[in-house]
């Protein structure tokens, strides 16, 4: 019996030798640091000791940004414009910058579209999110305070956003918790301009025959609109199965973005949390390469939808929006590994 004892927990200790195994790569995630330039209103991500990302808060931006972001491998895949652009970018929407967080009706203001260079006629038609102030970064999480502000600077409400940021070795990843507050009484209208957004690389551009205007070889604008696709490998699939232009305004927990730069096939993953209102969102994911999900987008997106979106809060209420974003490089996600990522985000 002792014999056959001893002979069964080699046995079980073999078995488990693989999971062993796993957990140790599981357990030996990259540490996150951060790096506070307030002069320059920044604040550097590394995760790994390389560079991840920045959280950029300028005065001339209209919403904090994480721009640029960077994968585990070092390849950019945020578009340079209009804050540092590059050779054969395409230059519509100047106001896509990076990854952030906003919408195009808040009491019937756009926050979404606002931008530095708008006439200031025009300006009482828009809101600001400003960054106020630092309140933590410590282990894997920064946390800041922000005001949503009319033309005037009147606080409509404040936002504690908090960061979460992690990584493997070919992985990185952002989970964004917006907890909103109200001061006065907010309305969040039906808005297909929404709500978590990402402005991609060229080389996540879905292939098109549509002439838009890029910039040249030296970075200034071409003499007309061309059709460029050189680079260009995008293509979206989601939950639902759904792929390319499909994707667009269809409710899916995930959906996730592919293509290939500097010979590094990535993966672009955003995960709607189950938390949060109107789950799943509507995918505002557009072949020119905006990448946003969006809880609002209502009929705007989807003209068979029947409810109403829209909630309001009256001053001292609070709601919160979370989302994660996985990239993903040295080979894509398929859909299997996109589902395991979004049930164990959701814990489901």
């Amino acid at each position: 019996m002792k014999v056959a004892y001893i002979w069964d927990m080699k046995r079980l200790i073999l078995s488990l030798l693989p999971a062993a195994a796993l957990l140790c790569a599981c357990g030996s995630a990259p540490s996150v640091s951060f790096e506070r330039d307030d002069a320059a209103r920044k604040v550097e991500i590394r995760v790994g000791g390389k560079p991840f990302t920045t959280l950029f808060y300028p005065e001339d931006e209209r919403k904090p940004i994480l721009w640029p972001i960077l994968t585990a491998s070092g390849v950019d895949i945020t578009r340079g414009f209009p804050r540092a652009p590059r050779a054969f970018e395409s230059v519509d929407h100047p106001h896509h910058s990076g990854l952030w967080f906003n919408h195009g009706d808040v009491n019937g203001l756009d926050f979404w579209n606002n931008y530095h260079a708008h006439p200031a006629e025009r300006q009482a038609a828009y809101g600001t999110v400003l960054l106020r102030s630092i309140e933590s970064a410590e282990g894997d999480r920064l946390v800041t305070l922000s005001d949503w502000v009319d033309h005037t600077g009147h606080v409509l409400l404040t936002e504690r956003t908090t960061y979460t940021f992690g990584g493997s070795r070919d992985e990185r990843t952002i989970v964004r918790t917006a907890l909103l507050t109200a001061v006065d009484t907010v309305r969040f209208g039906e808005d297909k301009e929404g709500m978590l957004g990402l402005r991609v690389d060229r080389a996540f551009q879905q292939p098109s025959d549509k002439p838009v205007l890029y910039l040249d070889a030296d970075g200034k604008p071409a003499d007309g609109p061309t059709v460029n696709m050189d680079g260009v490998t995008g293509l979206y699939t989601n939950s639902l199965g759904f792929k390319g232009d499909e994707a667009w305004s269809k409710r899916a927990e995930w959906t996730r973005l592919d293509g290939t730069k500097d010979g590094d096939d990535i993966s672009i993953l955003i995960i709607d949390s189950k938390d949060n209102p109107n789950f799943p969102a509507w995918s505002h994911a557009r072949g020119y390469g905006l990448f946003a999900v969006n809880n609002l987008g209502g009929k705007q997106m989807d003209r068979s939808y029947t409810g109403s979106p829209g909630f309001t809060l009256l001053p001292g209420q609070t709601r919160a929006f979370t989302y994660k974003v996985i990239i993903k490089n040295g080979g894509h996600l398929d859909d299997k590994q996109s589902e395991e990522r979004a049930r164990a985000f959701n814990g489901k």
